[in-house]
Order: structure tokens, then C-alpha cells, then sequence
């Protein structure tokens, strides 16, 4: 009984674990300047979306987060979406 539940577990573990976005776009390098690309990772109310959210790697959330301050810095990112 107990290999039927761990064959359950792993076939379900398969199912959820996220790629890495930076790998599956083929990014060499995380740009300020390529806002489309910094957009993915920014939720429609202007935050940062959280690494467990899009599947990137502790590295590649830095640059990320690096990169789109940044890209607010030089206003080609807005702070925040429509505030109340």
C-alpha cells in the first residue's frame, strides 16, 4: 500500500515543479531596458512578484528585482498600478 501512495506523491510533485522563466525565455542577461520581458514579473498592481510565483531561481530573482528597480528609477517602469 505504501508504493502506491509514494508513486501518487512523485507523479504529483512532477506535475508541479515550475521551470525556470529566466531559462525557458532563453534571457542571457536581465536588462533594465527590456520591459517587456521585466513585465512578467510584475503583478498588474506594480509589485514584484514572488519567487515561488514565477519559479525563478535565488540568483535570477535578484537581477530581477535589481532590474526592475532600475527600470522605475528611469520611469520605464511605473511604482505602483492605479491606487485608490
Amino acid at each position: 500500500m505504501a508504493g502506491k501512495s509514494a508513486d501518487r506523491r512523485k507523479r504529483t510533485m512532477a506535475k508541479n515543479l515550475k521551470l525556470a522563466p529566466v531559462k525557458t525565455i532563453k534571457i542571457e542577461v536581465i536588462d533594465y531596458k527590456d520591459v517587456a520581458t521585466l513585465r512578467k514579473f510584475v503583478s498588474d498592481r506594480g509589485k514584484i512578484r514572488a519567487r515561488r510565483i514565477t519559479g525563478a531561481t535565488v540568483q535570477d530573482q535578484r537581477k530581477i528585482a535589481t532590474a526592475i528597480k532600475n527600470a522605475r528609477e528611469m520611469a520605464l517602469l511605473p511604482y505602483s498600478g492605479a491606487g485608490r
